[in-house]
């Protein structure tokens, strides 16, 4: 875990962007078409430590992405060319376009200064999406990723984001996966390799504190 100081570089306001993967209804919400992963994000605590790094986000001025999966109601352009997405397609909670599946599920509050990013196809929230011109035209250099899932998008987003130039954070206890003693040997095998790791109360604070030196005089 990096420092105080050091995390706090990193977490520059004006250049740092949050982005939440994959928290909607119809994933991490009651009715969810992943109930074990629904439950481990709830029961983990993953999911409210995302509404708290979105609100100490809202609250020091830096920008929020939230990242989204969905299909249209036939299908067009969505992927077949693997086992994932062949069993989403026979499961009793579809994500689909327009419907509450793919909104932001609660205690997560969303902002008219959000950017809600939505896509169609493939396992990434970055690739082939809109959130990597995005950052840069955000000026992000720091991009903290958290939400689900640890098994997929969130490897591939963090990923992404490394092989783009970015530096990216993961505040460990904001991401959750299935079964529950994946996530942490995922991350201590393979985020901690490409990406800072903090908790969200370290992330928290950093943002508490860039927030109040702001505001002295």
């Amino acid at each position: 875990m990096p420092s105080n100081e050091q995390l706090s570089e990193l977490l520059e306001p004006h250049s740092t962007v949050l982005l939440t993967v994959e928290c909607q209804q119809g994933v991490v919400g009651p009715d969810s078409a992943l109930p074990e992963l629904a439950k481990e994000a709830r029961s983990s605590g993953a999911l409210a430590n995302v509404a708290r790094l979105v609100a100490a986000a809202h609250e020091s001025g830096i920008q929020v992405i939230h990242a989204l999966a969905e299909r249209r109601p036939d299908g067009r352009g969505a992927n077949r060319n693997a086992r994932l997405f062949r069993a989403a397609e026979r499961l009793p909670v579809q994500q689909l376009s327009g419907t509450t599946a793919v909104r932001i599920a609660a205690p997560i509050e969303v902002t008219e200064e959000d950017f809600v990013v939505r896509r169609l196809h493939g396992l990434s929230p970055i690739q082939g999406t809109d959130v990597d011109p995005l950052l840069r035209n955000l000026g992000c250099r720091t991009l903290v990723v958290t939400g689900v899932s640890a098994n997929v998008a969130i490897p591939n987003a963090v990923f992404d984001a490394v092989n783009r130039g970015y530096t990216v954070v993961v505040p460990t206890d904001a991401i959750a996966g299935v079964p529950s003693d994946y996530t942490p040997a995922m991350i201590r095998n393979t985020l901690a390799l490409v990406a800072t790791l903090a908790t969200t109360a370290d992330v928290v604070a950093c943002l508490t504190r860039a927030r109040s030196s702001r505001r002295s005089p």
